[in-house]
């Protein structure tokens, strides 16, 4: 069974940002595995720290449960998701674990540094997966078949500097919104921190929102999900794409 792996900063960023198309692979007979990088500790108004971090651990654990994904635990809090060698060493053990020849993860530019250093992780430890001599944490032996990185779309599909952000191509996830939405209501706590944070009213409304953004550029789908391919020097064959190819009826690019 093929393997996907979606390496995200927060709890609800999967599934904002990918949910839709790793249940359209799961629909194809991938096997799904979720791992979040901050425990989403200090997103919170009203809880502290410890409770925060518990509580979203289990809002995330549910929403794994419900896209059928394999999860994985945190490995920082929010805001200390820095690039080390320790935390390399523990991203890529979960890589080696999972075996994906796919892995989806965030932009490498974005409108925060936890985005944007997570991208930098997940790509490093894609390209260490079969590396015998970089020690992951906890050990697991190194795997050799070709990873293919897929990047999403930026919050707000802008870059920091407003530029519009046009993916690769796009993944109609019309057909799964409604299981996409299940599994961002699981991360129940979250509704109040954005409200106050980010003013977003409403955080499944905005992910309708900027999913439907996506989706026009294609002038055909009502939902959809973008993505850009990362080049393949020691990840993957030239021209390996599997995620395009897996999807491909589900699948177009943007007009531009």
């Amino acid at each position: 069974m093929p393997s996907v792996l979606a390496i995200a900063a927060h709890p609800d960023d999967i599934e904002i940002l990918m949910g839709g198309t790793l249940l359209r692979l799961a629909d194809c007979g991938w096997d799904l595995h979720y791992f979040n990088l901050a425990d989403g500790s200090r997103g919170s108004t009203t809880m502290g720290m410890e409770e925060c971090a518990a509580t979203r651990l289990e809002e995330a654990k549910r929403a794994a449960e419900t896209l059928g994904a394999t999860f994985y635990p945190p490995i920082a809090r929010d805001m200390e998701i820095m690039y080390t060698p320790q935390n390399l060493a523990k991203v890529t053990a979960v890589v080696r674990r999972a075996r994906p020849s796919i892995v989806l993860t965030h932009a490498p530019i974005d409108y925060m540094e936890d985005h944007e250093t997570t991208c930098r992780l997940a790509v490093s430890a894609a390209f260490s997966h079969g590396m015998p001599n970089l020690e992951s944490d906890p050990p697991v032996e190194p795997y050799y078949d070709p990873v293919t990185v897929y990047h999403a779309q930026p919050h707000g599909n802008r870059t920091p500097l407003c530029e519009l952000v046009h993916p690769d191509f796009i993944v109609d996830t019309t057909d799964v919104m409604d299981r996409k939405v299940a599994a961002l209501e699981c991360h129940r706590s979250q509704q109040e921190w954005l409200d106050q944070s980010q003013g977003m009213d409403s955080y499944v409304q905005t992910m309708r929102d900027l999913t439907q953004q996506v989706a026009r550029m294609t002038h055909t789908f009502e939902y959809g999900e973008g993505w850009r391919r990362r080049q393949h020097w020691g990840f993957c064959g030239p021209d390996d794409d599997p995620l395009r190819v897996a999807l491909r009826n589900h699948v177009a690019k943007p007009h531009i």
